[in-house]
């Protein structure tokens, strides 16, 4: 990260903090998330706090895995001798004074770029258009936060001739803060929207804390069309020192004037003027987003100085912005993570530790393309490269192209070098690439999309995509709602709510949750033999999978005395080699459902019977409230509560020893908090649902069902669609066949106009009854074509009205989706 090196000394002098310990280290990573550690030695962590945790609690982990140098707002007692610290009043503002200092001792530009979307593919196509003229630095994915931003300038050395940093709010006076960090001489502002609007009184607001990033610019982009959005930059800038540059399509009013465009088969074809020159421009997209994102980049291009001729080329070349990380199911039992696009240092790093996460296969492959644009020297970039690579446990590194491969003997791990993606290919056979976790790295022009075809599990075009990202995010925002002390038990039971099990299970154990709640033990098996080591909970123990709960560590829930009983037998007859301690059992307790547990009047009895067998111990008492998403009943639920507080009570006293409690679920988080207890069961929520329409803001869409149109064909008057002819077309139509149907999870209650889809920017009624594999709609009046993609219900079409048409409820919709339905995760 910190290339060459910085001296402590100095770090701590732009810290305006105090050195205990040796001043005279070089560090040239720095950490803030301890999950990431890469280089012990070279690492120097920043120990942030937040609402829900703190980063000092992880210091001694750090230092027994190498770290010897860390920033502080207190010096722990511990390592006091052998570590050094930087004690700084706070450690958030140091990280972020820290980035400011290192980005000044550089003086080729710097562009930040901002607005509410659009601002990583600006960004990547910047970098696409100008990577072969200079050697540019920019900001890892969507790294524009608070914390992202300053981890981004760290990118930052002597070689780089220009830098390109995003810039996020969400709050008020955040902007200010950035803008000290990135100090950008050049500006693009894209566009203003909703993202975030929590948190501002309305958009005039926020788009004006989000100028305050340029300043003290010189440059400033902008579309002159966006009328809210010129208005403001005019009147904010336009009699300073900032020299202001527009696009539009209007005449007048830009300095790179759209204009004509037009489309076809292949893409966009945009005449424009920019002062006395004419360029025809032919960008490969023909969306509306693709043509604002293009010209933004475009038109800082030009301002920039870069030829007209080089950017009609450059234009032709754009290729779609990988937003996300994917995993896929591969052939042969692998998972694939594709992520075949860019190989840059910074993106490596954040690719190799998604692909730690993935904990259900023991062999980790990397096939690495050559490095571009590292802005480093090769024999200082590749020996890095193979410590990364060693220190995270790869078993094998497939290498391509002629620089990667002069470097092999820089490699220690199992590694194999082609000059080429097809000579790779032509011998793919050789490699046993079963049963691993796969990450596919490489630069664009290595077209590593060929190697990700053949790798792929084949599968039809129905596909539930995964926001692993949104689940942390929900995770987080739940979290911020409870005391710091309180646990978090999630449910990953019915296939993860349809997400899928150890996919899930990965992401909240690297997010520290406390407990996994299964419904079978073959659940809770499956995450075992995934790598999961998480306290999973089993709700419905079976005697038959007892045997399974002993030998994988699971902890199952016991409801009446006859499971007591035959557990403990089983316990007993358990080898004493699989015992090393009392068995975790989950006691629950019968409060108003009146579904499973013991009842209250029966915990002196339960007392007594578990003090008679010290081969399992209480982990937690807990109980199911019966409608804690409904205010109307909070007399019973408040009873219910009670209840659970009361033989909780007596359960501990004579037990003799404290256990956990806990009964809210994700709605009566919102509704009760006041009684979070000691333990909180988060499930619908995590997935993005809330029976709380305000508090639907707050939470990120998990799934999004998609298909692609299988076939398009014109129909009659009088024709009909579907079995049993029910629907009849009034006059000639347009219908699109597409390969979904009740047999992934489509209700047939959907069919004869109930349901809708979303094309090409907009709704498509279903016709016809809904077939086992098909649906057909109606597309009369959107322009469409046989493998465009359909949305079934995400963004457009929210899973709360899906279910609503289809008169059920969230749940039942994400836990309906077919098993034949391909899952596809990405993390943002």
């Amino acid at each position: 990260m910190i290339g060459e090196g910085w001296k402590i000394s100095d770090i701590a002098s732009a810290m305006n903090g105090e050195v205990h310990g040796n001043p005279d280290l070089l560090v040239r990573q720095v950490l803030t998330d301890s999950r990431r550690l890469s280089f012990p030695s070279d690492t120097i962590f920043v120990a942030l706090k937040s609402l829900k945790d703190d980063g000092h609690r992880y210091i001694p982990e750090l230092f027994a895995k190498g770290v010897r140098v860390f920033v502080v707002d207190h010096i722990p007692q511990i390592h006091r001798e052998e570590a050094t610290f930087i004690l700084v009043k706070s450690t958030f503002e140091a990280l972020q004074d820290a980035a400011a200092a290192w980005r000044s001792r550089f003086n080729y530009p710097v562009l930040a770029i901002t607005g509410s979307n659009g601002k990583t593919v600006v960004k990547e196509w910047i970098h696409q258009m100008l990577n072969s003229e200079f050697r540019i630095v920019r900001s890892p994915r969507s790294y524009n936060s608070q914390i992202g931003v300053p981890l981004s300038l760290f990118y930052m050395r002597g070689t780089h001739q220009l830098g390109v940093f995003e810039a996020g709010i969400s709050q008020m006076g955040e902007m200010e803060n950035i803008e000290a960090m990135v100090h950008p001489e050049w500006g693009i502002f894209t566009n203003i929207g909703d993202a975030h609007q929590e948190h501002f009184p309305d958009l005039e607001t926020k788009l004006n804390e989000k100028l305050t990033l340029f300043e003290r610019s010189k440059h400033l982009i902008y579309c002159s069309d966006f009328t809210m959005v010129a208005n403001a930059i005019r009147t904010k800038f336009g009699s300073g020192t900032v020299k202001l540059v527009s696009w539009g399509r209007t005449q007048e009013e830009s300095d790179c004037w759209i204009e004509s465009q037009s489309e076809d088969a292949e893409g966009t074809k945009l005449n424009l003027r920019w002062k006395s020159s004419k360029l025809e421009v032919h960008l490969p997209f023909t969306d509306g987003a693709s043509v604002e994102n293009a010209m933004h980049a475009l038109t800082f291009a030009l301002a920039f100085g870069v030829g007209p001729k080089i950017l009609v080329d450059a234009v032709k070349r754009l290729s779609p912005v990988a937003m996300r990380l994917e995993l896929k199911s591969a052939q042969r039992g692998s998972s694939l993570i594709n992520d075949a696009y860019n190989s840059d240092p910074q993106s490596i790093r954040i690719a190799l530790d998604f692909l730690r996460q993935q904990q259900q296969h023991n062999r980790r492959i990397v096939i690495l393309s050559d490095l571009e644009q590292s802005g480093m020297d090769e024999s200082v970039l590749y020996p890095q490269l193979a410590r990364m690579l060693k220190e995270r446990n790869i078993s094998m590194l497939i290498g391509i192209g002629p620089v990667i491969s002069a470097h092999q003997d820089t490699f220690e791990i199992p590694s194999y070098f082609y000059p080429s993606t097809q000579s790779f290919i032509s011998e793919m056979p050789i490699y046993d690439l079963s049963d691993s976790a796969i990450l596919l790295k490489g630069a664009r022009n290595f077209a590593f999309e060929n190697i990700a075809h053949i790798l792929e599990e084949r599968a039809h075009d129905t596909v539930l995509e995964i926001n692993l990202s949104a689940i942390a995010h929900n995770l987080g925002y739940f979290r911020k709602l409870l005391r710091p002390e309180t646990k978090i038990m999630t449910m990953v039971k019915a296939f993860g709510y349809g997400a899928g099990y150890h996919e899930i299970a990965n992401v909240l154990e690297f997010h520290h949750v406390d407990w996994l709640a299964v419904a079978y033990a073959d659940e809770g098996v499956e995450l075992r033999k995934a790598g999961v080591q998480t306290r999973i909970m089993v709700m419905n123990p079976g005697e038959d999978s007892f045997d399974q709960i002993i030998k994988y560590k699971l902890e199952p829930e016991i409801y009446s005395f006859n499971l007591l009983r035959a557990f403990h037998r089983a316990v007993q007859h358990a080898q004493s080699d699989v015992l090393a301690a009392a068995v975790p059992v989950h006691i629950k307790i019968e409060t108003g459902m009146n579904r499973l547990g013991f009842e209250p009047n029966k915990v002196g009895l339960l007392v007594d019977e578990l003090l008679a067998m010290p081969g399992l111990r209480v982990a937690t008492v807990f109980s199911h409230l019966a409608a804690s998403d409904d205010t109307s009943e909070e007399k019973f639920t408040r009873g219910q509560i009670a209840k659970l507080e009361k033989a909780s009570e007596e359960l501990m006293e004579g037990l003799g020893y404290p256990v956990i409690r806990h009964i809210l679920n994700s709605s009566g988080i919102h509704n009760y908090i006041d009684a979070q207890l000691d333990m909180v069961r988060l499930g619908i929520g995590l997935y993005g649902v809330s029976s709380v329409s305000w508090e639907r803001h707050h939470l990120e869409r998990v799934s999004r069902l998609t298909t692609k149109i299988s076939q398009i064909h014109q129909i009659g008057a009088g024709d009909t669609v579907g079995y049993g002819r029910s629907f009849k077309a009034e006059h000639a139509m347009k219908v699109a066949t597409l390969p979904v149907g009740y047999a992934d999870g489509i209700d047939r209650r959907l069919g004869n106009g109930r349901g809708e889809v979303w094309l090409k920017g907009q709704r498509a009624t279903i016709l016809g009854r809904v077939c086992m594999d098909m649906i057909m709609v109606d597309v009369t009046t959107i322009d469409c074509r046989e493998g465009d993609h359909v949305e079934i219900f995400g963004d457009h079409i929210s899973i709360y009205e899906f279910a609503e048409r289809t008169r059920t409820i969230p749940y039942e919709i994400l836990t309906s989706i077919s098993g034949r339905v391909k899952r596809v995760y990405y993390q943002d």
